[in-house]
């Protein structure tokens, strides 16, 4: 008798509310101006258009501790454009030879405006057979990181507030 291993289909949705227009938030998702001012600290890169290409490079902190300056820690494939509203792209994490080897993750960005100045950011992440990357992104805070619930908490108070919740 023969077995077969099912697909793993697993599919993460976070979701912040932000004072903050749509096209603030699209400029802090893109600009590597912004993008190095929250989270983990990493300039990304983004040709904006279909095929085009995605890189996030290492925060000074990565560097200092003997990452190269120039190398990708994530990269991946610009999918849809749609600014100011939703942009999907192919997501591939670089630290370890095991996350290469999971291949690229589907990651969505929607912007929807609200009410009263309000706009409602919601970022899916298809981790469909990447167990690793799923858990790396899902990470509670820690000295590491801590995932898209830190990332995305540290936009918002930077978007609010314009100091970042992490430094």
């Amino acid at each position: 008798m023969s077995s077969t291993t099912a697909p793993t289909t697993t599919v993460q949705v976070h979701r912040v509310h932000i004072r903050a227009t749509p096209e603030a938030i699209w400029e802090a998702i893109t600009s590597p101006e912004w993008t190095k001012r929250y989270g983990y600290h990493s300039t990304a890169e983004f040709d904006l258009r279909p095929g085009g290409a995605y890189r996030g490079l290492p925060s000074e902190e990565m560097v200092a501790h003997g990452m190269p300056a120039d190398s990708a820690v994530i990269d991946g494939e610009v999918l849809e454009v749609d600014p100011p509203r939703r942009l999907v792209q192919t997501w591939r994490m670089l630290f370890t030879p095991e996350l290469v080897a999971e291949g690229f993750t589907r990651l969505t960005y929607e912007i929807e405006p609200e009410t009263g100045g309000v706009t409602m950011l919601t970022v899916t992440h298809d981790v469909t057979n990447a167990p690793i990357t799923g858990a790396s992104v899902s990470a509670p805070p820690s000295d590491a990181g801590g995932g898209w619930s830190v990332i995305l908490s540290d936009l918002k108070t930077l978007l609010e507030s314009g100091e970042p919740l992490y430094r």
